[in-house]
């Protein structure tokens, strides 16, 4: 993983446990947690934008945002029109988000797959470059 990253996260009471764990597991990285801070019921739309706006400014290289699904995360965070957010169940999938599509948030589906594989994916989102090239024409034509 590459060091002296800008991270920021999110998500809802599903991704809070894995929020918590992931934060641990990204120490070398500057993380700011734009919540929530406990598992109590919420909506993740208050947690995902705010993370959008956050790397969609520049202030942060990239976002994790972390619900049941991934799904939810993930839609409210396309409506920005700086943001490529990617739903990544795999390490395959989280290879193609970055050197295919230059994905700058990871949406990670916590109650679809473990800990440990929510953070090998992790690690494979920020190790891998965006490839350019023919993949670039194509990330140039997503915005609206």
């Amino acid at each position: 993983m590459k060091q002296g990253l800008k991270i920021a996260i999110g998500g809802d009471h599903a991704g809070f446990e894995y929020k918590q764990a992931i934060i641990d597991f990204l120490s070398g990285q500057e993380v700011k947690d734009f919540g929530p801070f406990s598992a109590d019921s919420c909506d993740y739309p208050d947690f995902a934008h705010p993370v959008a706006l956050a790397v969609e400014s520049g202030e942060f290289d990239f976002g994790i945002l972390i619900c049941g699904s991934g799904n939810g995360v993930a839609i409210t965070a396309n409506k920005h029109q700086g943001i490529r957010a990617a739903i990544c169940w795999n390490e395959e999938l989280a290879d193609r988000a970055r050197s295919h599509n230059n994905a700058n948030i990871l949406c990670l589906p916590a109650r679809h797959i473990s800990l440990e594989e929510a953070k090998k994916i992790v690690d494979i989102f920020f190790t891998i470059e965006f490839e350019g090239g023919r993949h670039a024409n194509r990330v140039d034509k997503i915005a609206c």
